[in-house]
């Protein structure tokens, strides 16, 4: 549902103060501005704790949360003893807004629930994940309640499943069932929960070396769900691109935003400046489409990442990859998602004789502007988007 601005952020009061910012200025100047305007509206936060008993899988799940492998830099420490004295913060490598908390572990003899709790902050944060390893127990029931008690929202994660798996299949051999194994793991984490009165309870079955595996595609849907709206774009964002669901689900939510990006472009159309929108619209396609490439997780550093997971050589998955912006992202390319430069000019050109005359003019150029940008962002969401889901398919098909 769309969000009424109130009088003070109308588009109307924006338009009046952009132009008001860039008519004194030049017009790299009025460029860097522009770029600052929308930096800004990337500054929501989200704060996920993540808690659980000593050597339950914490930094991992913290770890493969943001996309990183355990040893890689910027990692949470992680090791078969609590490594995790206070509060520990890390940010996504690509979304400084997204921070991660690794908490310190639960289920030492001294560990108090309601003390436990005022020593992390719990308002702090809008998710809280806690993690077990094993049945679920005394210490994820105190802190369950406690959390329950001070009217916050808990998920249940049991880890480390795929080496409960292999376990299972060594214990009982031919009689090994997967299904039946993984239902008597969900059950007895249910009944725990069950026991403090927690109505329905969702446990879900993660492992941080497997994410796209059984439950993590669940939680996250459990969590955008119970996130208000403008949270949940920033969890999208910041998700692994690991199934088909998210990345369809990534697409939408950056689709969301085109509106408002255009529009930008809208005002800065009616700023009778030379030069100034064909500038503009370049430097915010280039800035967006390079945020999409970071959202689907194809820009270098994560291709390199995939690479490294899955065995595939980084000239492979980029031979799959169809978008014209896939080799670099520069005016040139930029210019491509509607066909010659020749256009782009000839549209500013008349966009600038068209700022000239009063009201109209403003109305005119702007309505052509939003119209450029909103149709080659979205082209260009559209193709990553699918070069996206054509890199995920391979590396799946690989690993069946």
């Amino acid at each position: 549902m769309a969000t009424i601005l109130p009088a003070e952020n109308s588009p109307v009061k924006l338009l009046e103060d952009i132009k008001e910012s860039i008519d004194t200025q030049d017009l790299p100047s009025a460029i860097n501005t522009i770029k600052k305007y929308l930096e800004k509206q990337e500054l929501e936060e989200l704060n996920i704790g993540v808690t659980g008993e000593s050597g339950s899988g914490k930094s991992s799940f913290v770890n493969a949360f943001r996309g990183l492998g355990d040893d890689e830099e910027g990692s949470a420490k992680t090791g078969v003893v609590e490594t995790t004295m206070k509060p520990e913060v890390y940010l996504h490598p690509k979304y400084k807004n997204v921070k991660v908390w690794d908490l310190p572990g639960i289920g030492t003899p001294k560990f108090q629930a309601q003390k436990y709790l005022e020593l992390v902050n719990i308002k702090l944060y809008d998710v809280f994940i806690i993690i077990a390893s094993d049945r679920f127990k005394e210490c994820h029931e105190h802190l369950a309640k406690e959390i329950i008690r001070m009217g916050k929202k808990f998920y249940f994660v049991r880890s480390k499943i795929d080496f409960s798996i292999t376990a299972e299949k060594r214990k009982l051999k031919n009689k090994f069932d997967e299904k039946n194994t993984l239902h008597s793991i969900r059950e007895d984490c249910k009944n725990g929960l069950r026991k403090i009165d927690v109505k329905d309870p969702v446990v879900f079955l993660i492992s941080s070396w497997e994410l796209e595996k059984y439950d993590f595609n669940l939680m996250e849907e459990k969590i955008e769900q119970d996130l208000p709206q403008h949270k949940r774009d920033v969890l999208l964002s910041a998700l692994p691109n690991i199934t088909l669901e998210i990345n369809e689900k990534k697409k939408k939510a950056q689709e969301k935003n085109i509106p408002r990006v255009a529009f930008l472009s809208a005002c800065v159309a009616a700023v009778p400046l030379p030069g100034l929108s064909i500038a503009v619209d370049l430097a915010i396609i280039i800035k967006e489409t390079e945020k999409y490439f970071h959202v689907f997780g194809l820009d270098d550093k994560s291709l390199q990442n995939l690479c490294e997971r899955s065995g595939k050589s980084v000239e492979h998955l980029k031979s799959l990859m169809k978008s014209p912006l896939h080799g670099g992202i520069n005016p040139a390319s930029v210019l491509t998602l509607l066909g010659t430069a020749s256009l782009a000019v000839a549209e500013d050109a008349v966009e600038f004789a068209v700022s000239l005359i009063p009201i109209i003019g403003s109305v005119v150029a702007g309505g052509m502007s939003y119209w450029t940008v909103s149709t080659m962002l979205q082209r260009a969401l559209d193709d990553i988007a699918e070069d996206a889901r054509k890199v995920l398919l391979d590396i799946v098909e690989t690993e069946v």
